[in-house]
């Protein structure tokens, strides 16, 4: 066992969001004491570390990471808030010339409703920025993306799926195909390096803990382990999701919490796939993509329930989450409301919940994993959500309501969709683009921290008191509000200090 820690010389977050000095005595990987300052004095044992007025809070968990692909943005190509179609294509250049021996380039992060012309990419402009060269570009939100043509002349199946488009846009099916041939031409030791930086940029940020969304159309099943043995070098805790409905014999196989995460209900707003249930405002007749009906929902649900694991699912549209709203209810009268509530299930996203879905989703004690940053970049009346479902905006992200219905609310980044970061999520949250929907910093606070432990079915961690785990970090000296960007001093993860770089 790693010998005891005293903290002095530093203030902690009490529930009410205030700051109180205090002495924190660490033993083993639990919280053994906390109170006032020179109370720590009879653990003589403990190494004495003097945080210097430093704030102690509970380290952030990140409720929704996808840890490979954030590694490959943060150490590639990442076309993140490129303004316009020329820059997007010449990074898209730049990035082919400095590393010409790559047999297929991957990115992410184009966002068309940046661009004067919002237009997404297409193939022949692929070919001309990089002529002859295999790539997949992803649009920010994941959901759909382009493929140069030498990419699909690799993966000539793509072309006949559902969902590819002639100009080289792919979703769904077709994009699904090019992400499975991906498997084999992005190898495992190339993963490897991209998990490892991803958890040096979580560390950096303050994240102990974060939650791993795979799924079939995100990366392999073997990711897994990568992303397994990448968290434990880097001291984090790893709770890992698997995102394919009905297989139930994998969870034991790849030692994953779950079937939940990225198990999609229905697609992106941004990419137009979002289930809702009257056409987007931008484009007639068009109302997105429903993955998963209310049956299939209730089977996943029950599935998961009666075999003692966690189900969840990505949902954003209105009409995708009308059918988890229905698919609870079937599964709750089918086992009870208890049995429910002890899974406690999960859903990602959950952007366009009416009061109804929110109170069955509330009374079967589902957590809402969501993603503050969505609002920040997207929400108000001259952004892309106004864009896509006109005055519908004011209906997404509506944190308040969701927490004012009863349900536990995890912070997460979605990472790559948008940057690792809670400082910024926990602003995002305070500061709300639709009015009455944010919250207290205290509960922004505790959304990121207590709620993703909670999100992953755990109690005892996320709280700065006794027998809670110790996953702390402390930041230089601050005041605590909404827009503050403190900086890391150290972490300390179940009983041992951690070094950031």
């Amino acid at each position: 066992m790693s010998a005891p820690l005293r903290l002095v010389g530093a203030r902690v977050l009490v529930p009410d969001g205030g700051l109180t000095p205090a002495d924190v005595v660490i033993t083993g990987d639990r919280i053994a004491h906390v109170g006032p300052p020179g109370s720590g004095e009879s653990y003589d044992s403990a190494t004495r570390v003097d945080l210097h007025d430093a704030v102690i809070l509970p380290a952030f968990v990140d409720a929704h990471v996808h840890t490979v692909q954030t590694g490959q943005a943060l150490d590639g190509l990442d076309l993140t808030g490129i303004a316009s179609r020329e820059a997007t294509l010449d990074a898209v250049a730049a990035h082919v010339r400095h590393a010409p021996r790559q047999r297929v380039h991957v990115a992410a992060g184009w966002d068309e409703t940046l661009w004067a012309d919002p237009m997404p990419l297409a193939a022949s402009e692929l070919e001309r920025a990089a002529p002859g060269v295999a790539i997949l570009l992803s649009r920010i939100d994941g959901h759909s993306a382009v493929a140069s043509a030498p990419l699909l002349d690799l993966v000539p199946r793509a072309r006949t799926a559902d969902g590819y488009s002639p100009d080289g846009r792919v979703e769904r099916a077709a994009k699904l195909e090019l992400t499975l041939a991906l498997n084999e031409l992005v190898g495992p030791d190339d993963r490897l390096e991209s998990a490892r930086v991803a958890m040096r940029e979580m560390k950096r940020q303050g994240i102990a803990a974060f939650h791993e969304a795979a799924a079939p159309h995100i990366g392999p099943e073997y990711e897994l382990d990568l992303v397994r043995q990448a968290a434990g070098e880097a001291g984090l805790d790893a709770r890992l999701y698997w995102g394919e409905a009905m297989a139930f014999e994998k969870v034991a196989a790849l030692g994953v919490a779950g079937l939940a995460g990225d198990l999609n209900a229905d697609g992106a707003l941004g990419s137009r796939t979002a289930a809702l249930r009257t056409p987007y405002a931008d484009r007639d007749a068009l109302c997105g993509h429903a993955f998963l009906d209310a049956e299939r929902i209730a089977e996943h649900v029950v599935g998961c329930t009666t075999r003692g694991f966690q189900a969840g699912f990505h949902c954003i549209g209105e009409a995708a989450l009308d059918a988890i709203g229905a698919g609870f209810a079937r599964a709750e009268a089918s086992l009870g409301t208890q049995a429910l509530r002890r899974a406690r299930h999960r859903l990602e996203h959950v952007e366009m919940a009416s009061p109804d879905v929110l109170a069955v989703l509330a009374r079967c004690g589902v957590v809402a994993s969501v993603q503050p940053m969505f609002d920040a970049l997207w929400g108000g009346p001259d952004a892309m959500y106004a864009d896509r479902v006109g005055s519908r905006w004011a209906d997404l992200n509506r944190f308040a309501d969701h927490r004012a219905a009863g349900l536990t609310l995890a912070f997460g980044s979605d990472a790559p969709v948008t940057a690792l970061g809670p400082w910024d999520a926990i602003a995002a949250a305070t500061s709300h683009r639709t009015p009455g929907q944010s919250l207290s910093l205290a509960d922004a606070i505790r959304a990121h921290t207590q709620g993703g432990w909670r999100a992953a079915r755990v109690d005892d961690a996320g709280e700065i008191r006794e027998g809670q785990r110790a996953y702390l970090a402390a930041w230089d000296a601050v005041e605590l509000s909404p827009g503050m960007r403190p900086d890391l001093v150290a972490l300390f993860a179940a009983g041992r200090a951690l070094d950031v770089p």
